[in-house]
């Protein structure tokens, strides 16, 4: 799609989102509520779609290093699908919804805004959930996480300009995600059937409740005075286009899928176990292997060597061996051979 036509849907698309904001100043402030956390909710389950999609084709941020599950019943709550007609039927209408909207709205703001400013925004939008996060990190007993979130985000917001760059990651506290799915997975609840919901995206049981809990416990929403307010609408809609953004290559690598939705399904339940292990503890964050430290006795340059041949480099038998260097096994000498007759 040219860029100019790629901008011309987002702004249409832009000019109905304020219609539909004009209208609800007319509705009960419950009922702006319910809309708008239905909004939010919806907003994640975009981003659930794309971490299903992104950690399938494991585009830049890799999930959590996890060991395959060895247990059948392992792979059976994974894939726990029950109601797969249904959901089938919802992901095909999702998709859809999303070619007709959000693919073109994220293409006209891929096509308009340079790259350096698009990973701005991306820092800018990851910044704000750093207390969400914190929070998660206190209620499951991780401490040392929390710090190091609480040490990110007053880092970022500050020496980084409000988030915008990721200051902290350059001085080695790197990042991590936690949310009350995990929270409760923590503590084990188990995922429960499968379900993917209409603009949603892929959920289970557990997940689907922990949404919610994101949702009425976001530090960052109710400092903020609400969803509904300005400052939430406006980071609702950026937050929905970048993180579609950000997984755009994973969603072209979904449609190439020989079965997109069950790949949709497998990703996002794997994506989640590991977080579930990270959580509680059954995987161990691998070193940076360029920060390991030298060997404490390196080895002698060539010239500081013996001078003894590379083949007696191999551990010698205890037994005394001559000055000169001989084979392991020696042979004895050959007799001289007699003088040929004159």
């Amino acid at each position: 799609m040219p860029p100019a036509d790629a901008w011309r849907n987002a702004r249409r698309i832009g000019g109905s989102a304020t219609k539909i904001l004009k209208k609800m100043q007319g509705l009960s402030v419950s009922v702006r509520t319910a809309t708008m956390a239905l909004a939010v909710i919806a907003a994640g389950g975009i981003s659930a779609a794309a971490s299903s999609a992104h950690a399938r084709a494991s585009v830049e941020t890799p999930i959590p290093l996890v060991a395959a599950p060895d247990a059948a019943s392992d792979m059976a709550q994974i894939e726990y699908d029950p109601l797969e007609g249904f959901n089938r039927g919802s992901y095909a209408f999702s998709m859809g919804l999303d070619r007709a909207v959000f693919r073109p709205v994220t293409h006209g703001y891929m096509a308009v805004t340079p790259t350096p400013v698009r990973h701005r925004v991306s820092a800018f939008v990851y910044n704000l959930g750093e207390p969400s996060t914190f929070l998660n990190d206190v209620l499951q007993g991780k401490p040392k996480r929390a710090g190091r979130t609480t040490a990110r985000f007053a880092i970022n917001s500050t020496v980084g300009v409000l988030g915008l760059f990721d200051v902290a990651a350059g001085m080695g506290i790197r990042s991590h995600d936690a949310d009350f799915g995990q929270t409760f997975g923590r503590y084990g609840v188990k995922p429960g059937p499968y379900l993917y919901v209409p603009v949603l995206g892929p959920l289970n049981f557990r997940d689907g409740v922990g949404r919610v809990f994101d949702f009425f416990t976001d530090p960052i929403g109710l400092a903020g005075q609400g969803w509904t307010s300005p400052f939430g609408i406006t980071r609702l809609v950026t937050q929905t286009i970048d993180t579609r953004a950000n997984a755009d290559l994973a969603f072209r690598a979904l449609d190439q899928a020989v079965d997109p939705y069950a790949t949709a399904r497998s990703a996002y339940g794997q994506h989640r176990e590991a977080l579930i292990r990270e959580a509680t503890g059954a995987v161990q964050e691998l070193p940076d292997f360029d920060d390991v430290p030298a060997a404490t006795d390196p080895v002698a340059p060539p010239s500081e060597t013996s001078t003894v041949p590379a083949e007696s480099a191999t551990p010698q038998p205890a037994t005394p061996q001559p000055a000169t260097p001989q084979p392991a096994t020696s042979e004895p000498a050959a007799p001289a051979a007699p003088p040929e007759p004159q």
